[in-house]
């Protein structure tokens, strides 16, 4: 019996969690187990603690905004496919998602058989974004640099956006301070940064969507 799959939503809106919800049971109506998250934070905790096979996720938080939950989410779990779930509906956000790694882009104006067939197309392993993906728009360079960090490397960058120090990434990764400063370097060469601000500044920039 093939297993229904885990879908973790983070969302900070009832009601669209419970839309979601909906759309789930039409796209799968095997069943899929769907639990929540209305935080950033509690995302990632549910991540390192459960199993999940897809991710559905708001673009702003309370504790994260545009696509910084995105970077967080795929550097913690590079295997788990990340769809953005949004009420922003540029041809920039839908790009520069795709960039940063995710599997699909889901406008929450989309109907509940469009959102369902979306859903079921990502459920499948697939990718779905809107048509215009790729359709002659302005690169985000930014962007582009940040997807061509490792998932620790990107670790690495988040917690140095959240201020802390070698020593104190170095104790929450379980790494040493050596390898924390090894990383580094490989991400200012990476993002063409001299230094930690100059990264900060480009992190910044690929996780906004007004860049």
């Amino acid at each position: 019996m093939v297993q229904a799959p885990r879908v973790l939503i983070v969302d900070d809106h009832p009601l669209f969690r419970d839309a979601l919800e909906t759309a789930l049971e039409c796209a799968y109506p095997a069943g899929a187990a769907a639990s929540h998250a209305s935080s950033l934070s509690d995302a990632l905790a549910r991540l390192q603690a459960d199993d999940v096979d897809l991710v559905l996720l708001d673009l702003n938080l309370g504790d994260s905004a545009e696509f910084e939950g995105l970077t967080r989410l795929r550097a913690a779990r590079p295997d788990c496919p990340v769809v953005v779930v949004s009420a922003t509906e540029t041809p920039e956000a839908f790009e520069t998602a795709r960039m940063l790694g995710a599997a699909g882009y889901l406008p929450k104006s989309m109907s509940l058989d469009d959102l369902s067939a979306a859903l079921a197309t990502t459920l499948d392993g697939g990718q779905w974004f809107p048509e215009c993906v790729g359709k002659s728009l302005p690169a985000n360079c930014a962007a582009e640099r940040i997807a061509s960090l490792t998932p620790a490397q990107r670790r690495v960058l988040a917690r140095l956006s959240d201020g802390l120090l070698n020593k104190q990434i170095a104790y929450e990764m379980d790494i040493s301070v050596a390898t924390v400063k090894a990383h580094m370097t490989a991400i200012f060469r990476k993002l063409g940064a001299n230094n930690r601000t100059q990264a900060l500044l480009i992190y910044q920039d690929a996780t906004s969507l007004t860049n």
